[in-house]
């Protein structure tokens, strides 16, 4: 039994931006620009945070058509830039992202920003990734992948790339089996090690730790004992009573899978928040129809 992220948005384990794909706080590297280029593109940035800051405030539809306005005006400053420093890679980039915010959602013009980027610098990891992101949005998921692999081989100590790996190829294992080219082996492999990568490299990221636990749910041959190692870890690693029992709620779910019922039932009778009892109350039922074989 897997817990849905919502529940565990719910119970404050994970932030509400977890599923969002964003890029890391990752600076491109500096082109070959006049200083002047820089702080003009500096400029733009910080008045598109302003904006995109003030979008997430406004409620009336007085204030949001405001804001509307103020968002062309900025994509109008993005265009001027371009225009006037045509081979910078940073200013597509920027602009790229800006446009791929919800709020503003031109899609296809980010792309062709972002193509236009890995032209003029192919060193790029977050011009790498969005692509990637882009791919897989797309329903492409193995032209991702070499998109996500380029942004790693860039940025190998960036854990969201890593994470994002594991993401698509458990997500989209039926379309990577399809193409011919991996196993379930591979992808097993390939899934899990991300995911343990992601964790390594951001020890303090409760999300990245829960999900490479949860890894072993999508093993076609699980190593239970592991699994249970890692999830008594992760308990350590949280303080809330709601974050601690809802892992012991997996170390249960583990120890029903190894057989070991009385372990199961004894970590079971810890659990006692109400917010837990629906899940825990499926784990019990598990017992009792173990028992009655």
């Amino acid at each position: 039994m897997k817990f849905s992220l919502p529940l565990l948005f719910a119970l404050g384990l994970l932030p509400a931006a977890a599923l969002r794909a964003d890029v890391p706080a990752v600076k491109p590297p500096a082109d070959e620009a006049p200083a002047s280029a820089e702080r003009e593109l500096k400029a733009i940035m910080e008045r598109q945070r302003e904006l995109l800051d003030a979008a997430g405030r406004k409620t009336s539809q007085s204030e949001l058509e405001d804001l509307h306005m103020q968002f062309q005006q900025l994509c109008n400053d993005y265009e001027d830039y371009l225009g006037r420093y045509p081979n910078l890679a940073a200013g597509y980039v920027s602009y790229a992202l800006f446009l791929s915010k919800p709020v503003v959602d031109q899609r296809k013009r980010a792309v062709a920003l972002l193509l236009k980027a890995n032209q003029l610098n192919p060193d790029l990891p977050v011009v790498k990734n969005q692509l990637g992101n882009y791919l897989a949005e797309d329903g492409k998921p193995v032209e991702a992948l070499n998109y996500y692999l380029a942004a790693v081989k860039l940025a190998p100590r960036e854990p969201l790339y890593h994470y994002q790996i594991g993401t698509l190829v458990t997500e989209a294992r039926d379309d990577f089996l399809k193409s011919g080219e991996w196993t379930r082996t591979t992808l097993d492999r390939t899934m899990q090690d991300s995911f343990e990568q992601a964790m390594i490299l951001s020890p303090g990221n409760i999300q990245y730790a829960y999900r490479y636990c949860e890894s072993f749910y999508d093993l076609e041959h699980p190593e239970w004992e592991d699994a249970l190692t890692n999830w008594r870890a992760l308990e350590g690693k949280v303080s809330t009573p709601v974050e601690k029992q809802t892992i012991r709620l997996h170390e249960a779910n583990v120890l029903i899978k190894q057989g070991k019922s009385v372990e199961a039932r004894t970590l079971l009778a810890t659990v006692d928040q109400p917010v837990l009892q629906g899940q825990k109350q499926k784990l019990v039922a598990q017992l009792s129809a173990q028992g009655a074989k």
